[in-house]
């Protein structure tokens, strides 16, 4: 099972790796993305969620639906959207999800990342 830290880092991977044509080369900004984390928190939002924060914008998004439902990242959404879409990425957030809400309150803080 892959933890949120993982998760972020593959995001965090696919965000660069779709930036970083030759036609954006000049504006692109990869260390913009090294403070990206996931986190999910079962008290505040007791459905399956996950929010995404980058800099000073986060997104929390529904893990049934794949829709946004608070915040915005910009421009850097449609990258979420893209993650999503890959085949692994939502049953593995869903297993946080699941080991988070089995843990709820006990070691929340190793699944913030």
């Amino acid at each position: 099972m892959k933890t949120l830290k993982e998760l972020g880092e593959e995001l965090k991977e696919l965000m660069i790796e779709l930036q970083s044509d030759a036609h954006n080369r000049g504006n692109f900004r990869p260390e913009r993305y090294n403070n990206l984390k996931l986190s999910m928190d079962v008290a505040y939002n007791p459905s399956p969620h996950v929010v995404v924060s980058l800099s000073m914008s986060s997104a929390e998004f529904d893990l049934k639906t794949l829709e946004k439902i608070n915040g915005g990242l910009g421009p850097d959404d449609k990258f979420v959207s893209r993650w999503f879409a890959k085949p692994a990425t939502v049953p593995a957030l869903m297993a946080c999800w699941r080991n988070a809400q089995k843990n709820r309150g006990k070691i929340y803080d190793k699944y913030k990342v």
